[in-house]
């Protein structure tokens, strides 16, 4: 992958972590929600939280000189 490739992957990423923000919240509001599909919800927030650091990582290395 090139560095634009990697923005772009980042991008949408980035916006299907907003997604689950906004999914999370509207479930958690809901008296009756389903705990496993919040629970599962979150867990793939997390996945992509750490796919967006990579990502960032990839795009530009911390290089300590």
């Amino acid at each position: 992958m090139d560095s634009d490739e990697f923005i772009e992957r980042l991008q949408v990423v980035a916006e299907e972590h907003r997604d689950l923000d906004v999914a999370i919240a509207a479930l958690a509001r809901d008296p009756a929600h389903d705990q496993v599909q919040l629970a599962r919800l979150k867990k793939r927030k997390l996945r992509l939280r750490d796919e967006m650091a990579a990502l960032k990582d990839a795009i530009e290395p911390d290089i300590i000189a």
